[in-house]
């Protein structure tokens, strides 16, 4: 079973041909496919190709609203705090990111992420799929110093230790791969992430 993660298109419309291109049994859209929600229905029209098999999060840069919209319109499964099981696996996702200097669309407080993903305690074994990255980790590094993950994303990986960990969000760090205990976590940029379970 090929699951292909992938996030922060950002309206790149020839990296997101390549990864439809690219053979999986699910793909999951792991948020900021568009910038501050422009052009989303010109991008979900192109992953309405993979629509049975695409799993999308809203990012930053759109709402769970707007996400939740063009699911509905182009057949995509809106995957925005959900999770299914696969083989014994179980796969979750939750979209956003904690707030920005920008005031982008979507955004959470420590407190909202930290509700959401208590839905997924217990899941054994899980891939998490996550817009925003873990705090403090080689996966949300902007520069020297300066971070900008979720807390409540690395509090969970530590206490729930999933499998696998997939997130986008800050683009200094996409293909950056961290072990976190036994969690390999990944933060899978535009380039994507092909996993084999």
């Amino acid at each position: 079973m090929k699951l292909l993660v992938f996030s922060d298109l950002h309206g790149d419309r020839s990296a997101l041909k390549r990864l439809l291109d690219t053979d999986a049994d699910y793909y999951f859209a792991a948020g900021d496919l568009v910038n501050w929600g422009r052009g989303l229905d010109q991008m979900a029209e192109m992953l309405a190709r993979r629509a049975d098999r695409m799993y999308v999060l809203p990012g930053n840069h759109e709402s769970p609203e707007e996400i939740e919209r063009v699911c509905e319109r182009f057949g995509l499964h809106d995957f925005h705090g959900r999770q299914l099981e696969i083989n014994g696996w179980h796969i979750a996702g939750l979209g956003c990111a904690t707030p920005t200097p920008f005031n982008t669309p979507g955004e959470y407080s420590e407190s909202e992420l930290q509700q959401f993903l208590a839905r997924f305690a217990g899941l054994s074994p899980l891939v998490l799929v996550c817009h925003c990255p873990p705090r403090d980790t080689a996966l949300d590094r902007i520069h020297a110093g300066l971070h900008a993950g979720s807390n409540a994303v690395r509090e969970f990986i530590e206490r729930e230790k999933p499998a696998y960990f997939f997130c986008g969000h800050i683009h200094e760090c996409a293909g950056a791969a961290v072990q976190m205990g036994p969690t390999k976590a990944v933060n899978v940029g535009k380039s994507g992430y092909l996993l084999e379970l």
